[in-house]
């Protein structure tokens, strides 16, 4: 049994924030997988996991672990810049750099040792994505420029 607990052992991690951090990558890479969105659920995941385990170890290891953390956000910040495109004067992706951001953002709260409020931040995002896109498609004002709701028609090829 002793053979077996240190074969599985994953220590200086413990396995309920792993859990949560994949968890949390995943609930949010889901969401954005299923609308077609950049970053979807392995990116999310590996976001969120890649940037706990930096934080976690570095904070182990007793090292300038507030470092580490500017430079996940430094990172993150070029990997989030990666998915935002300009086509035709229109700006896309800003919400995905922001998911990314945020993604990394929970990442490092599991990492400092509260693996359940980065879980509860996940649902958060995920409330703020849904409730903001409910109240984006409904409320006339917040259609202005890029937020415009796209409709299309078929014209009629006889005009």
């Amino acid at each position: 049994m002793e053979k077996f607990l240190s074969a599985t052992s994953i220590l200086p991690i413990d396995y309920i924030s792993l859990i949560c951090s994949i968890l949390s990558g995943f609930i949010i890479g889901f969401e954005r997988q299923l609308l077609g969105k950049p970053a979807g659920i392995k990116t999310s995941t590996l976001i969120c996991l890649s940037t706990f385990v930096f934080v976690a170890i570095s904070k182990e290891m007793g090292s300038d672990y507030l470092r580490v953390v500017g430079q996940i956000i430094t990172g993150v910040g070029f990997l989030g810049g990666g998915v935002i495109l300009s086509r035709e004067g229109i700006i896309q992706g800003m919400t995905s750099a922001a998911v990314i951001w945020a993604l990394s953002a929970i990442g490092v709260v599991i990492g400092l040792g509260f693996p359940f409020v980065g879980l509860k931040i996940a649902i958060l995002i995920l409330l703020i994505l849904h409730i903001l896109d409910f109240f984006e498609r409904r409320i006339s004002f917040l259609q202005r420029g890029v937020h415009r709701v796209k409709r299309f028609q078929k014209k009629d090829k006889g005009e």
